[in-house]
């Protein structure tokens, strides 16, 4: 991209000395605060976003939600009026979870909103814009690791945290054996991220998903390859390949995988204390820590609804980030409707007063 087609929030922060990627390192860390959207065909049965694994839901079964799912109430602008009040910089939104169903126009798979036959919208395009009008930056989640749908995604044979729910008998969907082969799914992820990178404006960030996968393959035997590093076992999941096409396509565009894989992500972004696998400090990398408002599930849960975080719970959640020189990632899971919770959308917003008046937390 030439400085002209970059995004305008990255402007205060490109100077000749630096790069695009350099300049998008400096204003994730002056954006300190995020938020997250955990949205798809799960948030319709209300029971946590792991619903299909834990419920052992059938593939087929699972799949049929993709009828019910209109997303009629979902709006973007007021997802990025939010994070505005709230005094967030950027937006992350589940564009692919686990259960593969995808929020975008995607030619790789007809299990998207726009082909469930109530909904026919590309969410991910509405996001875009609404980020856009804003300021705001735009993160794109994509499950990596885990995929319960795609037939050479990571299985239970390869794997030893388990990639796919314990169905039994077999689900019929998964190739195994010799039939198996990863790197068709690979192939799937990458053009995926290809599309997300191109047809989607700037890019703030690509946040990948499911990293305990990858990190314990088995070895020939089936058994847990013991102290696996894959700096130093080789990658299977070609993720250095995955990073680099994301920063050809887009330089500024940063990449975290969770807690960091490889170790040569532009972010790490653990779930609620602030580490990393590597030890680093994020006085020297940038670091994210994100967390939900409702603790113990980050899609819409039916029965928890009500049950989160206060604006002080929030405020301190802001100030531990602070202190570990980190931002603060913060979830909220809108209904099946698409519509956000009431009550949580008013704890994003007296916080976000709250930081007018104030200013952030020190930590």
């Amino acid at each position: 991209m030439t400085p002209s087609t970059l995004p305008g929030y990255l402007s205060p922060f490109l100077t000749p000395e630096r790069s695009p990627r350099q300049a998008a390192v400096e204003w994730f860390r002056a954006a300190r605060y995020g938020l997250f959207i955990h949205y798809g065909l799960y948030s319709l049965l209300g029971r946590h976003e792991w619903v299909q694994y834990r419920e052992r839901i059938p593939v087929d079964e699972y799949a049929r939600l993709a009828d019910r799912f209109t997303a009629e109430r979902f709006d973007a602008n007021v997802i990025a009026q939010l994070a505005v009040d709230g005094g967030m910089r950027y937006v992350n939104l589940t564009t692919r979870h686990h259960d593969s169903f995808c929020l975008w126009d995607t030619k790789t798979t007809d299990f998207n909103s726009v082909r469930a036959p109530g909904c026919g919208r590309d969410l991910v395009a509405e996001l875009a814009a609404a980020c856009d009008q804003r300021g705001l930056g735009l993160c794109l989640y994509l499950s990596h690791g885990r995929d319960w749908r795609h037939p050479h995604a990571p299985n239970n044979e390869r794997f030893a945290q388990s990639a796919l729910p314990a169905y039994d008998p077999p689900d019929p969907t998964f190739a195994t054996g010799d039939q198996y082969d990863l790197n068709r799914y690979l192939d799937y992820l990458t053009e995926q991220v290809r599309e997300l990178m191109t047809g989607y404006g700037p890019v703030a960030a690509i946040w990948l998903d499911g990293i305990a996968t990858p990190l314990s393959p088995r070895g020939e035997d089936g058994e847990l390859i013991p102290d696996y590093d894959p700096r130093t076992h080789g990658d299977p999941f070609r993720c250095q390949q995955l990073y680099d096409l994301v920063h050809e396509l887009q330089p500024q565009t940063l990449v975290s995988y969770k807690q960091g894989y490889l170790g040569t992500e532009d972010f790490f972004a653990p779930e609620h204390k602030a580490y990393n696998r590597f030890g680093e400090s994020f006085e020297h990398r940038p670091g994210e820590v994100c967390t939900t408002m409702t603790p113990g599930s980050w899609g819409y849960h039916a029965e928890l609804e009500n049950q989160h975080l206060s604006a002080d719970d929030v405020w301190a959640r802001l100030a531990d980030a602070a202190a570990h020189h980190c931002n603060l990632l913060l979830n909220t899971g809108p209904r099946p409707d698409g519509s956000l919770q009431p009550s949580e959308a008013e704890v994003i917003r007296t916080v976000g007063r709250r930081l007018e008046r104030e200013g952030f937390p020190t930590g």
